[in-house]
């Protein structure tokens, strides 16, 4: 199914300012400490004290999400199903659960100095760096869309939007940025 979506992902013109990323593969994993210990073997967990964070290794990163929820992002190769069996296998009979949501999102970056004031045009959170800092990830909304909002540079934020609102979020984001002189859409 990764694929299909992936063939089908919506396209948007780059612009100065957003980019549609690459496909990737997205893990809901859901673990208590334990399980998370276990999975470290495999791919690399936020730890639990580092509230709505972002744990990079490489091309691979999670984001803490919420008490033992976290979203896992990597590459496509070798793919959700391989990931989830080879973390299937570390974690072992410890409750869990693991769910390929690769198909669901498609992710933008939002980049540029206007970037936190485009985003904040239709969403509630303050984005300023000192209150929302580079590593920083949460589930939030923009306008009526959800989103994974994860600030990956001073000047750079990812976001994950679900496939069926990426128009939406897109449009929305060229329309508000029409507003900043040097970021026109």
């Amino acid at each position: 199914m990764h694929e299909a979506a992936a063939r089908s992902a919506p396209s948007f013109p780059p612009t100065a300012w957003m980019n549609v990323l690459a496909p990737a593969t997205r893990i809901a994993f859901y673990g208590d400490r334990a399980a998370r210990a276990a999975a470290e073997s495999v791919f690399p967990i936020s730890p639990a004290d580092a509230v709505c964070r972002a744990h990079v290794d490489g091309a691979r990163a999670s984001l803490w999400l919420g008490p033992d929820e976290y979203l896992l992002i990597a590459p496509t190769e070798p793919g959700a199903a391989a990931l989830i069996a080879q973390l299937t296998a570390a974690i072992g009979a410890l409750p869990h659960a693991l769910v390929d949501v690769s198909h669901r999102q498609v992710a933008f970056e939002i980049h540029g100095p206007q970037a936190a004031r485009i985003l904040n045009g239709a969403c509630p959170l303050d984005l300023e760096e000192s209150r929302f800092p580079v590593g920083a990830c949460t589930r939030t909304v923009f306008a009526k869309a959800e989103i994974v909002l994860w600030r990956t540079h001073a000047e750079a934020f990812r976001v994950e939007a679900w496939r069926s609102f990426a128009r939406y979020v897109a449009e929305l984001l060229a329309e508000i940025a029409q507003d900043y002189g040097d970021h026109p859409p």
